[in-house]
């Protein structure tokens, strides 16, 4: 028997129904696993218990995914020297020494945002800490310094080729039903993807527009002619007061220089790329056809190492010396003694643990989900895969569905990564068997599938970009010091702007299944909305055309 029938439903189903009422994904992807053991003991709950604990276990007994695990539990360890040097605010104090007009300081913010992309905790409260005196003096207001840092932390961070996001993505895209048939690897699969997560994409690009144009539109455009006429960084009557500033981040005294920051982040690149091919080449030998690392480099091109490489080793062992590196680093340079540098890498390894617990839930409902009942799961996958490619769904259509349903769900629970892990496992082999049952193969076959996933991508960014109680979002306005609610209010009609362009993006994309028509689609639709929406923030009185440079 290859799966339990309509009884696979239930963990899903009933994790998305309680992320949505309780608002707790851990508690909800717990509850969806429990389901699912429950089931496939027959109803007894101590066997079912038993059974989840080994699927835990099982979980992070695989090699790939403890690679993983690790690289994301040692990079907190780097963010937390990184904050705790002081590093990125010297970085910030250089580069705003140069600066010299409100568009400037708009355009670093977001070039700044950028630069910070392995992990987007780190990247709002950093760049709200360095840029909020900047953009005070130039009188931007809160909600426009709150809204470029939730817009370069989440959506920058899943684009990123490296960080704890796109390993994560990776993790799930590797081990779903119907994954190894595609004939590519995850880290390739991954970069192909990019082109389709549209949402992600454009609201990096309306950040740059905007900052460009000056042409704001909804509460966001009140809020900057206030800043602009002196009556206000913030509307404290209007939203209640301000989140707070940040503690912990700026670190007085400290003697880094703008590079302390780049260094670290440079020397985790340049590793990552090179292992990718340097781990293919290691892995070939086998002592039998191939002995030394030099028959291996000559038997396998520099392409197809890139291609056949496998993502965890490289970005476990760039992570592990970028690590150590950075350490001997900061301590030579007395940024750090031995004693803050332990303080700061416990500080950063406990920074991680929500996510390393929400990554390794995700690992085990993934599991349950889609083994067959012989390896102790429900076959949901192998279900649901028969059940549409059998039907009349059309595959052109998914890309939009999954899209608004990923938005519906990462909105009302705040988070993108329980999102990503709830409907990767269930999206892939759907997309894969509906390509397949229309006769696509080969490459067709994969193109097919990447707008699916893309729109769990964006969908997931949405909500993490625009919900209430996104910890991204909380962290954006306490970053920037802006009444969170004011916050919220000003970025949602930007947020939704692009989520509708994304979704006309997605109709064409999955009628076409080219990525590039698709953008062009979402791009056209982007600007012409903008032409009718925006409008210059100094419009409405001298007193603020005096001040918008």
């Amino acid at each position: 028997m290859d799966h339990l029938g309509i009884w696979g439903i239930i963990p899903p189903v009933l994790t998305i129904i309680l992320a949505f009422v309780t608002k707790d994904v851990i508690f909800s992807l717990f509850a969806g696993i429990f389901s699912g053991a429950l089931i496939v003991a027959g109803g007894n709950p101590i066997e079912g218990l038993m059974s989840m604990t080994d699927i835990f276990a099982d979980s992070l007994a695989d090699s790939w995914n403890i690679r993983i695990f690790m690289f994301i539990a040692l990079l907190g360890p780097m963010i937390g020297m990184l904050a705790k040097t002081g590093a990125a605010i010297a970085f910030g104090e250089w580069a705003s020494s140069k600066i010299k007009t409100r568009t400037g300081t708009l355009l670093f913010t977001w070039f700044f945002g950028l630069v910070i992309f392995i992990d987007d905790y780190f990247n709002s409260l950093t760049i709200g800490t360095v840029m909020r005196p900047i953009t005070d003096k130039n009188r931007i207001s809160r909600a426009k310094l709150a809204y470029i840092l939730d817009s370069t932390a989440a959506p920058v961070c899943i684009l990123a080729p490296i960080s704890s996001w796109v390993v994560t993505i990776m993790s799930y895209i590797k081990t779903s039903e119907g994954f190894d048939t595609l004939g590519t690897n995850e880290f390739s699969y991954f970069i192909h993807v990019i082109p389709f997560n549209f949402y992600a994409i454009f609201a990096i690009f309306m950040v740059l527009y905007i900052s460009l144009t000056h042409r704001d539109f909804g509460p966001m455009l009140e809020c900057e002619r206030r800043a602009m006429a002196g009556e206000g960084l913030y509307n404290e009557e209007l939203y209640g007061p301000v989140s707070g500033d940040v503690e912990g981040i700026a670190v007085s005294g400290s003697n880094a220089k703008f590079f302390d920051m780049i260094v670290p982040i440079i020397t985790l690149i340049v590793l990552a790329i090179a292992f990718f091919p340097i781990t293919t080449w290691l892995n070939a030998i086998d002592g039998k056809t191939i002995h030394t690392f030099a028959e291996a480099f000559s038997a396998i091109s520099l392409g197809d190492a890139f291609n056949d490489t496998d993502a965890s080793y490289a970005l476990m062992y760039a992570m592990v010396i970028t690590l150590f590196l950075t350490y001997l680093y900061y301590v030579g340079r007395r940024l750090l003694s031995i004693k803050s540098a332990a303080e700061a890498i416990g500080e950063g390894f406990k920074s991680m643990v929500p996510a390393l617990v929400v990554l390794t839930l995700a690992w085990s409902i993934g599991t349950i989900i889609k083994s067959s009942p012989a390896d102790g799961g429900l076959g949901l996958a192998k279900y649901l895969s028969e059940l549409v490619s059998g039907g009349t769904f059309p595959l052109w259509i998914l890309p939009t569905i999954v899209f608004i349903l990923s938005c519906a769900i990462s909105f009302s629970t705040g988070t993108s990564w329980g999102t990503l892990a709830i409907m990767i496992p269930i999206v892939m082999p759907i997309s894969i068997s509906l390509a397949q049952a229309t006769g696509l193969s080969g490459p067709d076959l994969v193109t097919a599938t990447m707008a699916p996933l893309g729109a769990v991508l964006g969908g997931a960014i949405f909500g993490d970009h625009a919900s209430p109680i996104s910890d991204t979002t909380i962290l954006s306005s306490t970053g920037a010091s802006c009444p969170h609610l004011e916050h919220v209010t000003t970025q949602a009609p930007y947020a939704i702007f692009v989520a509708v362009c994304s979704i006309i993006g997605y109709l064409v994309s999955g009628i076409t299944s080219n990525p590039w028509l698709g953008l062009l689609a979402v791009s056209v639709s982007f600007v012409v909305g903008l032409l009718f929406l925006g409008k210059k923030s100094n419009a409405s009185s001298p007193k603020v055309t005096d001040c918008a440079n």
